[in-house]
């Protein structure tokens, strides 16, 4: 799910240099990847741009302290995923 090479990523966005909040940056990774797979339906990250974009940037949202924007800002975003990403249903049978 969450591997330091998402870690590291997120610090290069965030343009943090030391490792004192590697903890903290993979705590919030992973509770936007709940999010984000819960909303869309589960992928992997770093294979599906689309999901991973958006779990990026639900943490730098959760990093600063403005997660009750992320939804707002990124509803057509995460809803055009979810519609990519659905599974398909075979209603014939």
């Amino acid at each position: 799910m969450i591997a330091d090479e998402h870690v590291e990523e997120m610090k290069r966005r965030l343009k943090i240099f030391h490792t004192a909040e590697n903890k903290h940056i993979e705590s919030l990774l992973k509770q936007s990847y709940k999010d984000i797979s819960y909303r869309c339906q589960s992928f992997v990250m770093g294979e599906s741009l689309r999901g991973t974009e958006l779990v990026y940037e639900r943490t730098r949202y959760a990093y600063n302290d403005l997660l009750e924007y992320f939804h707002e800002n990124f509803i057509s975003q995460i809803t055009s995923f979810a519609l990519e990403n659905m599974e398909e249903e075979d209603y014939e049978e």
